[in-house]
């Protein structure tokens, strides 16, 4: 909605950003009281800097510059500031062109922006170029120039490597650039690999620093400061850590000082464990003594209630805005176990073996038992994150770091609500084309007593977009060890056909009945050596399958006699199935984690024989476990062969006409349902045609509307109930004679209890379909499929996927209930036009992506013929957007 040139100080625009190299600042626009600042961010321009922005020397602003600098209207000329620990760094204006041809306003603008010297280079000035383009598309403003000297080799390079295509002519020593402002595909892919690299360095400040103060370390064992002070000492974290407490003189026989600015050297990381009242007073100290960021295990801040919000808040905008990203609070901590760091900044007492799988978790206490479980079953962690209450740093801030990390090969996740689902589809999806994403999520029931923060999550929702993302979902902590253990040891599968393998017919069978209940393939029946093989025999059967051509993976169920410990038995599989090119599991004594004989050992510089390698064979309590993780890798494996599909708007898709519709209609503060005439309006938009119709209230008018649309009608009830569904089947059929119109009129008023009746133009006979626009509290709008009908409904055969649709994801959906095939020329009946069905689904997709005030839309019935759709009726209800959104410029959550 465009602003009107007297617009208030527009708020929205306010944002937390990440500089290039992870370092945070708010972003806000001008205001008059900002002109003190304004004049000291001058003063420290270089006099180089200075000249490249005004073309002169400009060595002081005039009282008449300034004022023009710092009081614009938020409309035709714009002002965004850059603010670090109290001082502006970065400023960028545009101030819209003259009047154009036909004398009204240009849709172009000049734009400009200068950098305090001591912070170029961090990309500064390809952030405001982003707010900026943003805030000119919203009011009206499609075109930017700029006038730039040709020896600012740094702004013109900014404006080439923005992705925006730019003209460029010279005009004697000055490059005139022009670009349209609205997004291009180029544009859009720079923006996301600079976020990408700027949330992956941030995240790298944590986990790599080269010095560590533990603020509020304590001389009492029983306080958090003690505790993470004798985890970092006790795991050897190769730099200095420094203990803060005011009262001692050391802590643990280290050197300790009164405040973080008494330390005499740098400090990369600190951990805060003062009581809550004092973090913010850290903050501050932190900030003057160049801190990257904060690992907060401190309690008391959003788990509290209201106020312990609002503290949580200040302190998170306290950190960004002087450059610092945040860790918790209510952390248990951050762990690096490369060699080179060694870093268990938690406050956990045991850690796993050095490894390849980078853990995030939200809860502390389950954090302490998910790293006791890994050191119990030999996963080896690469790095380890447990968020506590999240309140900055996030699992997608650590996704987009892991996605680049060339210690990590597999991600874990445990996750209890998401901050932007939207954006951890998007980073999931991408990440998980490069490594396995194993996650769990809890939460997803009510349950009395949780705090309002920890809504559950929907299960329709999580599913649709794991599934889109390519995520291996599981159930429980428990299976997430199980998938983790197989995917870090074991190749993929190259398909879905298993063999089995082992001493015992009863485990074998029970194998293999699991692998069928969940989709996968027998390459051949259970092979069973007896119970009194020997191990070469074992061996041997083992070394067979594996080289059988059918066999995509190979389950080994192994129960030892009585007469030995299966020692031997352990030492010849090894020889055949540690390293082999297809994954296995097995099932040997029943034991979970990497049994010592079925080892690859590391490097010797990587731990050696105590830290499980690449090849390293996992063992399963019990033959369901190991099948159930070979099922859910399978499936994976599955994603990752299937085509992503393509993000295109389809023809006569006209989003920008959309878009006025709503802006239009005002602001959504509550939920409206809209009128036919808006509804058909913002559908036609996006080039959907519903069955033209026409309201009765009378039997005249059922005859006059009939006669009005021409050709066959059919009539039906306003009022919708499963009852009137089944009973007026029978009359809504294509009706020409005035009579008949008449007739069916009175039947459908009498039986609904209310005269008004839809009379409709007759479409061509098909399958009917429901596609909505399913509201979810987390993830905004999921697009829902399937086909129409009370039997459908009571079984829940919906399809879900979350927006953007690829192409790919629309062809996916239409055949994803289980009813589908009936589309498709089941048992001989002619096929319908899935091609079309899919196009409508895109429509409905990048409607609800580009119109997030959509909040529910239902298309019940959709006919689908053999030729063609035909939507026969509509409803759409408006309100406020959901939670955050994953598009425009950068910027972190709130």
């Amino acid at each position: 909605m465009r602003a009107a040139p007297d617009a208030p100080y527009p708020q929205h625009w306010e944002a937390d950003v990440v500089a290039a190299d992870g370092a945070t600042a708010h972003l806000r626009p001008i205001s008059p009281d900002d002109a003190d600042a304004v004049v000291a961010f001058h003063s420290r321009l270089s006099e180089r800097t200075r000249y490249y922005r005004y073309f002169s020397p400009y060595p002081t602003i005039p009282a008449r510059d300034l004022k023009r600098f710092v009081e614009v209207d938020h409309h035709d000329s714009v002002a965004l500031v850059l603010w670090l620990g109290g001082e502006i760094i970065a400023i960028g204006r545009y101030v819209r062109l003259g009047p154009n041809g036909d004398g009204g306003k240009s849709d172009s603008a000049e734009v400009a922006f200068v950098v305090r010297d001591d912070h170029q280079g961090r990309g500064l000035g390809s952030i405001l170029l982003e707010h900026l383009a943003a805030a000119a598309e919203e009011v009206g403003i499609t075109r930017f120039v700029a006038e730039v000297l040709t020896e600012n080799r740094g702004m013109i390079r900014t404006f080439r490597q923005a992705g925006y295509d730019v003209t460029r002519a010279m005009e004697g020593s000055t490059l005139h650039l022009e670009f349209d402002v609205a997004a291009t595909e180029r544009s859009t892919e720079v923006r996301l690999a600079r976020e990408q690299a700027a949330e992956a360095r941030s995240v790298a400040n944590v986990l790599h620093p080269r010095s560590v103060a533990v603020v509020g370390a304590s001389t009492d064992p029983g306080k958090l400061g003690h505790v993470v002070l004798a985890n970092l000492l006790r795991g050897g974290f190769t730099g200095p850590v420094y203990p803060v407490n005011p009262d001692h003189r050391s802590v643990r026989g280290v050197r300790a000082y009164p405040t973080v600015l008494d330390i005499p050297d740098d400090v990369d990381l600190a951990v805060v464990a003062v009581p809550a009242p004092e973090v913010s007073d850290v903050v501050d100290g932190s900030l003057a003594k160049g801190v990257k960021a904060l690992v907060v295990v401190t309690s008391g801040f959003g788990e509290t209630g209201d106020e312990g919000v609002a503290a949580q808040r200040e302190l998170v905008t306290l950190a960004r805005s002087r450059g610092m990203r945040v860790v918790g609070p209510s952390a248990l901590g951050v762990v690096n176990l490369d060699p080179g760091y060694r870093l268990n900044a938690t406050l956990a007492p045991q850690l796993p073996p050095a490894g390849r799988v980078g853990f995030f978790c939200q809860s502390g206490a389950l954090g302490i038992q998910i790293l006791a479980t890994a050191a119990q079953r030999r996963l080896g962690l690469s790095t380890f994150v447990s968020a506590g209450n999240r309140a900055d740093l996030s699992g997608n801030d650590l996704m987009q770091y892991w996605d680049t990390d060339p210690a990590t090969d597999v991600v874990l996740l445990y996750l209890e609500s998401f901050g932007n689902p939207r954006k951890f589809a998007r980073v999931a999806r991408r990440l998980a084309r490069r490594k396995p994403v194993v996650a769990v999520a809890s939460g997803r029931h009510a349950t009395p007593g949780l705090a309002a923060s920890t809504s559950p999550l929907e299960e329709a929702s999580v599913a649709a977009v794991f599934d889109q993302s390519g995520v291996i979902r599981v159930s429980s902590v428990d299976e997430l060890f199980d998938v983790a253990l197989l995917v870090a040891n074991q190749p993929l599968p190259a398909g879905p056909r298993i063999g089995v393998v082992g001493n015992s017919s009863a485990l074998g069978v029970l194998a293999a009945d699991v692998a069928l209940a969940h989709g996968m393939h027998l390459a051949f029946p259970p092979i069973d050596v007896g119970a009194m093989a020997e191990p070469a025999e074992l061996a041997d059967a083992a070394a067979r399958a594996l080289e059988d051509d059918g066999c995509d993976a190979l389950v080994i169920v192994f129960s030892p006699p009585v007469s030995t410990e299966g020692n031997e038995h352990a030492d010849a599989l090894a020889e055949v199935v540690t390293g082999a090119d297809k994954p296995v599991a097995t099932t040997f004594l029943a034991s979970a984690g990497v049994p010592e004989h079925l080892v690859v050992p590391s490097p010797p510089e990587a731990g050696g024989a105590d830290v499980p390698a690449r090849g390293s064979v996992p063992s399963y309590p019990s033959p369901e476990r190991a099948v159930l993780a070979l099922a859910r890798v399978v499936r994976y494996t599955q994603w990752l062969e299937r085509p992503v599909g393509d993000f295109v708007v389809p023809p006569g898709c006209d989003l920008t006409a959309a878009r006025a519709l709503v802006d239009g209609w005002g602001p959504q503060e509550t939920a409206t349902v809209l009128s036919d005439e808006q509804t058909d309006a913002l559908l036609r938009a996006v080039g959907i045609r519903v069955a033209p119709f026409r309201r009765a209230r009378s039997a005249q008018e059922a005859v006059d509307a009939a006669a009005e649309l021409g050709g066959p009608v059919v009539l039906k009830t306003v009022v919708r109930t499963w009852r009137h569904r089944s009973d007026l089947a029978g009359v809504r059929l294509g009706l020409t004679d005035p009579d008949a119109v008449t007739s069916a009129y009175q039947q459908l008023a009498q039986l609904s209890g209310s005269p008004e009746v839809d009379v409709q133009a007759q479409v061509p006979p098909g399958l009917p379909v429901v596609v909505e626009l399913r509201d979810d509290p987390s993830f905004g709008s999921l697009v829902s499929f399937g086909l129409a009908g009370v039997v459908t409904e009571l079984l829940g055969d919906r399809a879900y996927c979350a927006t953007p649709l690829s192409t790919m994801d629309a062809h996916t959906l239409v055949r994803a209930p289980r009813a589908a095939p009936l589309l498709d020329g089941y048992r001989g009946s002619r096929p319908m036009d899935l091609a079309a069905l899919e196009d409508l689904l895109l429509r409905v997709g990048q409607l609800a992506d580009h119109v997030p005030e959509l909040r529910s839309l239902a298309l019940d019935p959709i006919l689908v013929a053999e030729q063609g759709v035909y939507p026969t009726s509509m409803r759409a209800v408006l309100g406020p957007p959901p939670g955050p959104r994953d598009a425009g410029p950068r910027r972190l959550g709130a």
